[in-house]
């Protein structure tokens, strides 16, 4: 009996040893198995990283999968290593500095010339004009690239039927204006047809036109036939309505009376709508520069003018423009400028857009302005 029962615990201890035996054996399985993941995890995320780095250099996202399950490891552990991971793989950059903003212009430009030869001798194409300026971009457009002006200026030139004057201006104005570092364009305002040539009302549609191809904020109207003899005449705006061309040779480089306005005129955005524009109803030739001053004038502005040594202008000869006569109503009006100002002007203008085209150094805008009112008759 005694050899039975120590049998049964032998067994019985026996089965006991096998059991604990059969469960190390399990529980070392599963931790080698734990291991060989970690190790095999690791693997992968580090090969993921590579194969991510190439074909997400572009800015796609890199994602990295971690196994929480080792022993003695955190999420915070795996973090830290992920993000030193994730930097080792980034590829080195040389980020670009942006490019520093430009200097203001000078208010005096080194390169400018001073006083200049100018002769009409020699025969003009606007081929050697586009030649000599390979800077001046479609339309007639510059600016410089090295300095900001402080002016966006556009040149109005009122015209008909002067392409000759047209080929000098261009060859003498584009250099001297890039010299001066400024920011402009160049627009002709064509009057279509042979009725009576109306300059003021042109200037005013120049005015309106160039607004719809660039902010500008200074408008210098010039005559196709008046050419500066001195770079240093500065073609931008001024605290005051602007007068350059005062010494004109046809005059003998003197100004002719002190309210002359004509031939070369700038004034700013505000200036010209202070004065509500020019008048649109000097029809021919004569009165509506005289009749601009007195707006000056009467706005309680007055007129600036460059040195006379400065100031000088040559005037290419020609014979007077048909249907360009002497208007002989142009003193009335000049005398009546305070009571016609308000009424007559940029808000009062009226006109049709025929055509705008973009020449290499010009823009070309023709338009219909109308015709001169009936003259009453005298009896």
């Amino acid at each position: 009996m005694t050899r039975l029962m120590l049998g049964r615990t032998l067994e019985r201890i026996c089965k006991g040893v096998l059991l604990l035996c059969l469960l190390h054996f399990l529980i070392m399985m599963i931790l080698y198995f734990d291991v060989y993941t970690q190790r095999f995890d690791l693997f992968s995320r580090f090969n993921n990283g590579r194969n991510g780095s190439r074909n997400n250099v572009s800015g796609g996202h890199h994602y990295y999968y971690f196994n929480l399950s080792r022993p003695n490891a955190t999420a915070a552990s795996y973090l830290v290593a992920g993000e030193q991971l994730v930097l080792s793989l980034q590829p080195e950059t040389n980020p670009t500095p942006p490019p520093k903003p430009l200097p203001p212009c000078p208010e005096s430009p080194s390169g400018l010339v001073g006083r200049l030869l100018i002769e009409f001798s020699s025969q003009m194409t606007m081929e050697r004009v586009q030649k000599e300026n390979p800077n001046v971009t479609e339309g007639g457009r510059y600016s410089p690239p090295d300095c900001r002006p402080r002016w966006k200026v556009a040149i109005i030139i009122p015209f008909r039927h002067r392409e000759n004057h047209l080929k000098y201006w261009l060859h003498y104005l584009h250099p001297i204006l890039r010299r001066q570092r400024i920011d402009y364009g160049i627009y002709i305002i064509n009057q279509l047809g042979e009725d009576t040539f109306n300059r003021a009302k042109l200037l005013n549609v120049g005015y309106t036109e160039t607004l719809k191809d660039a902010e500008y904020d200074c408008f210098i109207f010039s005559d196709v036939d008046l050419i500066p003899m001195d770079d240093r005449n500065l073609y931008h705006c001024y605290e005051q309505p602007r007068h350059f061309a005062i010494a004109m040779d046809k005059f003998g480089f003197r100004l002719p009376y002190a309210g002359y306005f004509g031939g070369v005129s700038g004034l700013s955005k505000k200036q010209f709508l202070k004065i509500n524009g020019f008048p649109n109803e000097y029809w021919g030739w004569g009165g509506e520069d005289d009749d601009i001053y007195n707006r000056i004038t009467l706005n309680g502005m007055k007129v600036s003018r460059p040195d006379v040594r400065i100031g000088r202008y040559r005037m290419i000869k020609h014979e007077r423009d048909k249907h360009n006569e002497p208007n002989p109503q142009r003193f009335n009006k000049i005398q009546n400028t305070k009571n016609t100002m308000k009424k007559d002007g940029i808000s009062s203008l009226t006109y049709r857009l025929v055509q705008v085209k973009k020449y290499p150094l010009y823009t070309n805008i023709s338009v219909e302005i109308g015709k001169p009112p009936p003259r009453p008759i005298r009896g």
